[in-house]
């Protein structure tokens, strides 16, 4: 019986043994090399007898990292992937409030990746486990610039990446493409799925995506049919002028995730890769990963507003109210989330853990835990969710509510895929921050064709590049210190 994703791994070497999974551009590892260096990895762990608090992983992004998460699993505890490449502060805020058991990092892993395996240790350990126990801490950013780290169980992991690899038709045939960082939520996807599938990953370097020609050369090399990308890396590389010199040859299973994906640049993909399946993914990190997905079934429309769908198998997603009640199709309210696929809290932070995992008001028969997205959507009649951005994101502005995210989404209606709005609550401005070839003149009236004349902003600045977190999202810290 299932009790660890490490059943996954331990069928995949049986049953796959010589068969590469995971690659880089400097190394490649078969499901059986992942299973003996993790097992190894295990082995070293349990020999320093540390406590049973996570172990965090500062490793560079490469095949051996994936092998040390896993063989930290092998040794009973939860791993913390913490980026080599982030600022110092946050390490450390990180790592303060992990106050991890131990740190595999490029001074021991060599001594873990050689350790003897103890199969007798190793066997103590996987007869402890359960499906509950937590499995890894990913650290998003926190409002307050104190970041969070949001522990998954082995149940809620395994949960969504068999429901996303089956509703991706993903199989032990299909070659994927990592974009992600590892210490970054999507990369669970090009981790696991292939333990769970059979199938390989092969992680781009990250300079790639800001170079089509080359990206696409490397996914025919590779043979890649499938990825999962977030919707700003789709949107640089359309901007950079993808599918102008070159075409892709196998990649036929797309998903996209992270922000609002533009129609218009969509429908620039679907042309160029009419056979493939594209599906919009939406969830926080708090819920595994995500929690929604949307087939489309047409072509989209240059300004559509592109639906993020229905729940994944085991999660149950609905929309309240500020005073707690059901929201009615059609109207506007918070997106809740229950199920297998909310995860366990905040590590050692139990005040903002009980402000968004809380107890289900709908619900008067038994405590159902929930989890408080703080997102807005809208539930259509056909049973798909719109989303409507962030209630952080809503604004009072010269007596209106202003959401930023629809001047956003007015942009991107007229071509301006690459933007951001913010508010300047001191003085109160509105400013309007983005990529384009446009004047300020022709972007200021093209807002005004979509929204009213108080919603135009009053500050537009034109970049070069807008600026992006590592994992493709757009970097709000940096604008904000912009606004002068």
């Amino acid at each position: 019986m299932e009790n660890t994703v490490l059943t996954w791994l331990e069928e995949a070497a049986e049953k796959y043994p010589d068969k590469t999974v995971y690659m880089d551009q400097n190394k490649t590892l078969t499901f059986s090399e992942v299973l003996i260096k993790a097992k190894a990895v295990g082995s070293y762990l349990i020999k320093q007898n540390i406590n049973e608090k996570p172990v965090a992983v500062m490793l560079p992004r490469n095949v051996d990292t994936i092998a040390a998460f896993l063989g930290v699993v092998y040794s009973g505890r939860p791993y913390a992937p913490v980026g080599l490449d982030i600022p110092e502060d946050r390490k450390d805020k990180i790592i303060k409030r992990l106050d991890p058991s131990f740190i595999l990092n490029e001074e021991n892993i060599g001594e873990a990746f050689n350790t003897p395996v103890d199969e007798e240790s190793l066997k103590k350990m996987r007869d402890r486990a359960a499906l509950s126990d937590p499995l890894y801490i990913i650290f998003t950013s926190g409002s307050s610039g104190d970041p969070k780290g949001v522990i998954t169980s082995n149940l809620s992991l395994m949960n969504y990446i068999s429901a996303y690899s089956e509703m991706m038709g993903i199989g032990d045939e299909d070659v994927m493409a990592s974009q992600s960082p590892l210490d970054y939520i999507a990369a669970i996807r090009d981790i696991y799925v292939p333990l769970y599938t059979g199938a390989s990953d092969v992680l781009i370097p990250k300079e790639y995506f800001m170079q089509p020609d080359r990206l696409f050369d490397m996914l025919n090399e590779y043979s890649v049919t499938a990825v999962g990308w977030s919707t700003s890396a789709i949107t640089v590389l359309t901007k950079l002028g993808a599918f102008k010199d070159k075409t892709l040859n196998t990649l036929k299973k797309i998903c996209f995730s992270g922000s609002v994906m533009p129609g218009s640049v969509l429908k620039q993909w679907q042309d160029a890769l009419p056979d493939a399946l594209f599906v919009n993914q939406y969830g926080p990190t708090e819920t595994t990963a995500s929690c929604t997905y949307y087939k489309l079934d047409h072509v989209a429309a240059d300004d559509e507003v592109i639906s993020i769908g229905i729940p994944y198998k085991n999660y149950r997603v609905f929309l309240l109210s500020d005073d707690n009640k059901r929201v009615p199709d059609g109207e506007e309210g918070e997106i809740i989330v229950s199920g297998i696929g909310v995860t366990c809290g905040y590590i050692n932070d139990p005040d903002r853990t009980k402000a968004v995992f809380t107890i289900n008001p709908l619900e008067t028969s038994f405590e159902e835990r929930i989890y408080r997205t703080g997102d807005i959507g809208v539930m259509r009649e056909d049973g798909n969710l719109e989303y409507h951005g962030r209630r952080d994101r809503q604004i009072k502005y010269m007596g209106h509510r202003v959401e930023l995210d629809e001047i956003e989404s007015a942009a991107a209606a007229f071509g301006i895929t690459e933007c951001a709005a913010l508010y300047q609550e001191e003085k109160e401005q509105i400013w309007f921050f983005c990529v384009s070839d446009k004047t300020l003149k022709d972007i200021s009236l093209a807002l005004r064709e979509k929204l009213p004349g108080f919603m135009v902003p009053r500050k537009i600045r034109i970049l070069e590049e807008m600026p992006h977190l590592p994992n493709g999202k757009t970097d709000f810290t940096t604008l904000k210190s912009m606004l002068n």
